[in-house]
């Protein structure tokens, strides 16, 4: 185990065992973020390659104002982004846009049910996974980044380059979102 100043230390000195330990450590990670921003395992698949070796090229720049794991998640992310500006070039990815596209619940489900009444586990990880898919992109990625990833508030708007109230916005909105597809999806099967 790496203190964060011994692993920057070891990794600019090519230490073949420090590049194991932060591969090891965080290309799961970095492969969840890009295959839920991309959906698409392949795609996401070159992300990682692409954010270690932009990493490892780039790491005498590195100016350790953030963590290491922040860092390479911002490369991850910007990777991630731009393969898809890369599929969609009429579509503009604008993250200073407004925030209000996400529209407030309509269906407001009764959680004190045990959803596993209505749902199987698995059927309930397909619907939140579903939910997941449909977040505009913005969301989605602050989404995966505190609540899949564990990653502070201030993390997450380092990674994605926005404001730590509109990060807490965005996530806010994520919420809604899927508590709203989820109220949706147990309605119908009640």
């Amino acid at each position: 185990m790496y203190s964060e100043q011994e692993l920057v230390t070891t990794l600019r000195r090519r230490d073949p065992d420090a590049f194991t330990f932060l591969f090891e450590s965080y290309s799961d990670k970095v492969y969840r973020l890009a295959a839920g921003l991309l959906e698409d395992d392949m795609e996401a698949e070159g992300v990682v390659q692409e954010s270690f070796l932009r990493l490892f090229e780039r790491l005498d720049r590195f100016e350790g104002r953030a963590k290491i794991s922040t860092w390479l998640y911002r490369v991850a992310y910007n990777a991630a982004m731009d393969r898809l500006r890369q599929r969609r070039p009429t579509m503009m990815l604008d993250f200073a846009a407004d925030d209000d596209d996400i529209p407030a619940p309509v269906i407001l489900a009764d959680w004190r049910d045990v959803p596993e009444r209505l749902l199987t586990e698995a059927e309930i990880k397909a619907e939140l996974d579903k939910a997941i898919t449909a977040l505009p992109e913005k969301h989605k990625a602050v989404f995966i980044l505190r609540e899949i990833e564990g990653l502070s508030t201030q993390e997450t708007a380092d990674i994605t380059g926005i404001s730590i109230s509109a990060a807490k916005v965005r996530l806010h909105r994520a919420r809604l979102f899927l508590r709203e597809r989820l109220a949706e999806s147990l309605a119908q099967h009640a």
